[in-house]
């Protein structure tokens, strides 16, 4: 098998004879959503169940990152059986290398490809001074390294506490800092007063109407540490319980306590995906759940899978990070591209021929499905050839 040092072990396919093709199917799907999401085609608005919510509120959409990293966590519990063999000195030197990695490759993918066109074409300078620092492969790394720091040195109970602590200190941390009128507000968040202090507006994301606001910024990075504990112990516990009746259950038991929690919370703390606040946090880590017991009622117990539907998902989950950075890529380079009358190639693909084809947000999702299917195709050569690209 040949072995690229690319994505981290941690979302690729776990190396153990104790195998849950649902939790296979679980990454993939949640690979191949982020995709088709984060790529609507040209000359419509997409249906509004693939749009993000404006500010509270929550949207199908709004799973796709959170259940990025609760697959994190999911592979994490097979990943950490290895790595806490090695010794302290060995898990420490291996998480800080994949954490560096992994947010190294973000703030490349957000500085990519180096230079600015303008709107006459000119080549221009793009500055680091002006690179946006924060982002999802930021948060993922950071994530990652916290959340493995976390259940190899404390005890399932220490992290327990250390996990309610995060998410009601962040919210008291909102309430505390932020604006007394509006605590919760894009403008008067503590998220981003904390940003632009140590960071300065450059750099930020600006998508939001042009305010300078990241929201994957430094302080709601603390309450999405808890999607990636989550989802290790889930994983933990589906390996111990196995494929079974019982597993479903509390997961599906689980999954209501933590749904019922947030929206109970979100009378007080509203669920928002920009600010990631903590009833948020429960909400999807509760959908995440429920959607990984009824992978596993469908695929492992009761083995709906006689159209190897399931290999369509495997194979994106094999080469997840590697497919999702090319996909982001391809994006840009796309964007970049002049195709006359002022159009890049992505929007005169878009305008052109999806619209024609089907106008209005069908035409946008089929441009969506059609490059999520490119990103795929790239994922199955490499598995073809036994490629599996690791951090």
């Amino acid at each position: 098998m040949e072995d690229y040092s690319i994505a981290p072990p941690q979302l690729a396919v776990p190396e153990t004879d104790n195998r849950f093709l649902s939790l296979d199917v679980f990454r993939g799907l949640t690979v191949c959503f982020m995709i088709v999401v984060n790529t609507p085609g040209a000359g419509a608005t997409p249906f509004a169940p693939l749009n993000h919510a404006d500010w509270h509120g929550f949207t199908p959409t709004d799973l796709v990152f959170p259940s990025f990293l609760f697959a994190v966590g999911n592979a994490m519990s097979f990943a950490m059986k290895k790595v806490s063999a090695l010794g302290t000195l060995a898990v420490l030197g291996k998480v800080a290398k994949r954490t560096a990695l992994i947010f190294l490759l973000g703030y490349l993918m957000y500085w990519f490809p180096f230079f600015r066109l303008s709107d006459s074409g000119d080549v221009l300078s793009f500055p680091i001074g002006e690179t946006r620092i924060w982002g999802v492969l930021q948060r993922i790394g950071v994530c990652y390294g916290l959340a493995s720091l976390m259940v190899y040195f404390f005890s399932t109970r220490t992290v327990f506490w250390l996990s309610v602590a995060f998410l009601v200190g962040y919210w008291l941390m909102l309430l505390g800092w932020g604006d007394p009128a509006d605590p919760l507000s894009l403008l008067g968040n503590a998220v981003r007063k904390l940003d632009r202090f140590m960071l300065g507006d450059d750099h930020l994301y600006h998508g939001n109407g042009g305010v300078a606001f990241d929201p994957e910024g430094l302080l709601s990075t603390l309450p999405a540490i808890v999607n990636v504990i989550i989802g290790f112990y889930a994983g933990q516990f589906v390996q111990r319980v196995g494929k079974n009746y019982e597993s479903v259950a509390k997961l599906l038991l689980t999954a209501a306590a933590l749904i019922f929690l947030a929206l109970c919370w979100d009378m007080v703390f509203p669920i928002n995906k920009k600010l990631w606040t903590s009833s948020f946090v429960l909400l999807t880590t509760g959908l995440d759940l429920a959607i990984l017991a009824t992978l596993i009622y469908a695929i492992e117990i009761r083995r709906w899978n006689r159209a190897n539907w399931t290999q369509f998902f495997v194979i994106p989950g094999k080469n997840p990070l590697f497919i999702y950075l090319l996909s982001e890529v391809l994006v840009i380079i796309c964007y970049m591209i002049p195709a006359g009358d002022g159009e890049s190639v992505q929007g005169w693909v878009g305008t052109h021929v999806f619209q024609t084809i089907a106008p209005g947000p069908v035409g946008s999702l089929l441009f969506a499905l059609a490059f999520m299917l490119l990103c795929w195709s790239v994922g199955w050569l490499l598995d073809r050839r036994r490629i599996y690209i690791r951090v």
